[in-house]
């Protein structure tokens, strides 16, 4: 992990990942500097390009060349937007970190709210999306993701917070720590702990695109939070197994019963169906969730970097 926590470090940085965003920078960082400056001159805008298909980058770098103060790092292929938060946070400075996405949903009019509520003794606010802006369906999809999330993981988890909040420097490093292939970054907010606290923000419509979260991704997102955060997938598949055992031997009483009635002649028959019910279950549902776990732990083992940078502006190091 960087350090890069320095005696004239910045008060406040933003960080956000950039995907598919051409369109969006310029109005991005005038936005996020109109916010800011009247509170501190002192800041850093820190842009992570997550390799998209677009010229991201082209406009990253006209941003950094007529101000020091906005910094770009291009991540050498498509890494996922919570490594690239990471490369974000690994490259930040400040004593106070806000993580917001690029799409303009996180309004960067809110941030001075955000700042005030952590200036009361908050070491993290979360924004809470009080009126999302989204689709019916993706709205369903969230409520969906977070109601699993939150019985999985036993901890609660709320749709209408995601990444957008501000994050001091000691939660950052704390985060920063935590060096598990699977990164979701609202998770592992929550996991360090620290005094939390969450201000009611507007959410604003996509001015841009669409979002690059579609069903399936949220999904494999899904799986991967749980996998990587949760062991209740195998306490769930023991259930499961106990589950059907109980049936199975149900399935017995009532092989026996027909059986004994008559009403099975053919040999085999009863042994065959109490098998094929007990151990096809069973050993299905058991095995394909301990791969799952195996496979995680087999890709965490590899202790490959979380992401590898190609190209960086107006950074020290």
């Amino acid at each position: 992990m960087l350090n890069l926590t320095v005696a004239n470090a910045p008060f406040l940085s933003i960080v956000s990942p950039v995907y598919r965003a051409e369109q969006l920078i310029d109005e991005l960082i005038r936005r996020i500097q109109q916010s800011i400056e009247p509170i501190t001159e002192n800041y850093e805008i820190v842009l992570v390009d997550d390799r998209g298909p677009d010229n991201s980058w082209g406009r990253i770098v006209a941003q950094a060349n007529r101000d020091s103060r906005i910094k770009g790092v291009r991540l050498s292929r498509n890494f996922g937007q919570h490594r690239a938060i990471t490369a974000g946070l690994e490259h930040a400075k400040g004593e106070w970190v806000v993580v917001m996405d690029c799409d303009l949903q996180d309004q960067p009019e809110e941030i001075p709210k955000l700042l005030a509520e952590a200036q009361e003794g908050n070491d993290i606010v979360f924004a809470r999306r009080v009126d999302r802006q989204d689709t019916a369906l993706k709205r369903f999809s969230s409520w969906s993701f977070y109601r699993m999330l939150s019985y999985l993981t036993e901890t609660k988890q709320d749709p209408a917070i995601a990444n957008f909040g501000i994050y001091h420097r000691k939660v950052i490093d704390a985060v920063l720590s935590l060096r598990e292939s699977i990164r979701y970054f609202p998770t592992m907010v929550r996991w360090v702990g620290f005094r939390t606290s969450a201000v009611a923000v507007e959410h604003a419509e996509r001015s841009e695109g669409t979002s690059s979260y579609n069903f399936k991704r949220l999904l494999y997102l899904a799986l991967d939070i749980i996998l990587a955060y949760s062991d209740k997938p195998l306490r769930l598949a023991v259930k499961l197994g106990l589950g059907i055992s109980v049936m199975a031997f149900i399935m017995v009483l009532i092989m026996l019963y027909r059986f004994a009635t008559g009403q099975i002649v053919v040999l085999g028959y009863t042994s065959l169906i109490i098998s094929v019910w007990f151990f096809s279950g069973l050993l299905l549902s058991v095995l394909g969730v301990v791969g799952l776990y195996v496979g995680k732990v087999f890709e965490q083992v590899k202790n490959r970097p979380l992401y590898l940078v190609d190209l960086a502006i107006n950074l020290d190091a």
